[in-house]
This record gives structure tokens, C-alpha cells and sequence, in this order.
């Protein structure tokens, strides 16, 4: 009896197999691991020397003094490797229609819900364990880390990791070129990381990119990410938002991202 595609096996199978070939393709090619963790780091050790001294926040700082900026944009290039890691991987979809190679997939009896599945949980992967290797880097920044806040921060990032996933699944789909992609997303990707609270806080911006903070999903992953890893430290967390709100916020983008994806799939080119 063969199952069907909506049935376990017909599920599971697919996207175990697609998330299985998306993380052995991306370790094969070193470049592509390079760069996805090397450009955020080398961004954030120049960017955060060069603005050491002269970074302040508004109001009262974790802890009682003034952060350097090197621990302020800590959990941003955190979010700055995974959502590299994250859209880049999605390149695969591209390159694999070129190959031939996503057209049987799409021909075969599988579950478009797999095929978003194992591209998605593939880019996944390679997002959150990217950005573990960063936390290497904890104590320069003078992050102090336990294993409640180890463990809190693999859970958001997760999350995060998931929507921007489907955020480039979204995007790279349609998509005929690499070249394409690559533009949209620099379009894109930039500006929604610098409006994320990574860069500069929502205090310290003017009333309309304060609005645009406001509204921009990847600000309240940022902001998941800094109440992670100070979690039992007692330490406050300069946020505009609840650790609870902003969760919540993560994990209705990284649903929403998923579920257009499946519609786009679905839809009769």
C-alpha cells in the first residue's frame, strides 16, 4: 500500500530527505559557511570599535553602566547570522530548478507541504547552529552565559531562524535568477536588520523610524534574543516590549512565513 502525501510517512519522508540534502550541500561548499558567518563578525568587531566610545543609551543600562557597543550589537549580529545564513540557503531553490532537480520534485507525488518543510527546516539548521559557533565570541563582547540562557536562546532563534526561512523560501520561489534574489534581498534584508534595534535603539530614533521599529517583525526577534541571553542574570534588558510579546510576535511571522509559502507552492505557475 503506498502512502499517501498527506499521510506521515508521505510527509516526513520528503522533508526529511529535502532538510537532510540542504544541510550536506551547504557544508560542501565552504565559501557559503565562510561567508555567513564570517561577513556579520567582521561587521560587528569594526562597527562596534568604531562606535565604542561614542555609544549611549537612553535611560538606565543593564546593569547599572554603559554597555560598550560591542555588547549592545551582540545579539544583533546574532540575528544578523542567522537571517544570512537563513535567506542565502534559500539560493538552493533557485539553483536547483536550474538543475532540474525541483521540477521532479514537484512532479513526484510529495506533499507541498514537505517540499516547504525540508527547505525550510534545512535552512533552519544552518541558521541556528551558525550562530551557536558565535557565541564563542560571548565573553569579548562581556556577555556572561549560562545554561538557562544557552537553552532560551536556541529556542528564539529557532524561531527567528524559521520565519526568515520562510521569508526567503517566499521570496526565492518565483525567482528565476540568482542575480535577482540577490538584489530584492539587499533591498530588503539591510534595512530590516538595521530597523530591528540591532544597530541603534528605538529610543534614541526619530518618531517615523521609531514607527517603522515598531512594525518590523525582526525587532521583536532582536529583542527575544537580549532577554535570552541575559535570562537569571538580573540584569534589565533595554526593550520596548515584554519577553512574552515579543515571542509571540516571532512566532506568528515565522507561522505567517511558512503558511504563505505552502499558498505560493500550491498556486499553478
Amino acid at each position: 500500500m503506498v502512502d499517501s502525501p498527506a499521510s506521515g510517512a508521505g510527509l516526513w519522508l520528503p522533508t526529511v530527505s529535502l532538510w537532510r540534502r540542504e544541510v550536506v550541500t551547504f557544508l560542501r561548499q565552504r565559501s557559503r559557511v565562510v561567508g555567513a558567518l564570517g561577513t556579520p563578525v567582521v561587521f560587528w568587531v569594526l562597527i562596534g570599535s568604531g562606535l565604542g566610545r561614542s555609544f549611549r543609551l537612553v535611560g538606565d543600562s543593564p546593569g547599572g553602566s554603559e554597555p560598550h557597543y560591542l555588547e549592545y550589537a551582540y545579539p544583533g549580529t546574532l540575528a544578523l547570522i542567522v537571517l544570512f545564513t537563513a535567506i542565502f540557503a534559500m539560493i538552493s531553490i533557485i539553483e536547483d530548478r536550474k538543475a532540474g532537480f525541483m521540477q521532479a520534485v514537484i512532479a513526484a507525488p510529495v506533499s507541498r507541504l514537505a517540499i516547504v518543510l525540508g527547505k525550510v527546516l534545512g535552512s533552519t539548521t544552518l541558521a541556528v547552529g551558525q550562530s551557536l559557533l558565535f557565541l564563542v565570541l560571548a565573553p569579548v563582547a562581556g556577555v556572561h552565559l549560562t545554561v538557562a540562557s544557552v537553552l532560551a536562546l536556541t529556542g528564539v532563534l529557532l524561531l527567528i531562524a524559521l520565519g526568515l526561512s520562510g521569508l526567503g523560501f517566499l521570496v526565492a520561489w518565483p525567482m528565476e535568477s540568482t542575480q535577482g534574489f540577490h538584489a530584492i534581498m539587499n533591498i530588503a534584508l539591510m534595512p530590516m536588520w538595521l530597523l530591528s534595534g540591532a544597530f541603534f535603539p528605538a529610543s534614541g530614533a526619530s518618531k517615523w523610524l521609531a514607527v517603522v521599529m515598531a512594525i518590523n517583525p525582526l525587532t521583536y526577534g532582536v529583542t527575544a534574543i537580549r532577554y535570552a541571553l541575559y535570562l537569571g542574570s538580573g540584569e534589565p534588558v533595554q526593550a520596548t516590549t515584554s519577553l512574552v510579546g515579543a515571542v509571540l510576535v516571532t512566532i506568528v511571522f515565522a507561522l505567517a512565513m511558512i503558511g504563505m509559502s505552502v499558498f505560493v507552492v500550491e498556486r499553478k505557475r
